[in-house]
């Protein structure tokens, strides 16, 4: 099975792949875990779930992952433009993770909505990753 961490780190390399998210993000805006200081926008990587549906045929394993976009830019655009940037990147993307084998993207999910008691503007995207491993 494809180890969460190791398709967390192939999503961010692909993400810190694109000027144009870049740009949007200021830069440095791809974070594991913010700190308390963190200049916004910034996109996070939430909760992954892997499961293991083997066939018995081939050896493949499903993980959904959550993105989140954080933003306190007045309005919705600024989170609306991070997530299309982050959809263009990565919806049916097929990423390479180490020698296990090849990975598939899929989105399944997403909403925008502003957060009143965080006061910010925050974006969910979720990815089902499917992984076929190398024999």
């Amino acid at each position: 099975m494809t180890a969460p961490g190791d398709l967390q780190q192939a999503l961010f390399l692909r993400l810190k792949g694109d000027a144009s998210l870049s740009a949007l993000l200021g830069g440095a805006g791809l974070l594991e875990s913010p700190t308390g200081n963190v200049a916004f926008p910034y996109v996070t990587c939430g909760q992954t779930c892997a499961f293991d549906w083997d066939t018995g045929a081939e050896n493949r394993d499903d993980q959904l992952i959550t993105l989140h976009v954080w933003s306190k830019a007045h309005g919705d655009a600024e989170t609306l433009a991070i997530m299309d940037a982050i959809k263009a990147r990565l919806a049916d993307a097929a990423l390479v993770i180490g020698p296990r084998g090849q990975t598939r993207l899929s989105l399944e999910f997403t909403e925008a909505r502003y957060d009143e008691d965080l006061l910010v503007h925050h974006g969910l995207l979720r990815f089902r990753a499917l992984t076929q491993e190398s024999a």
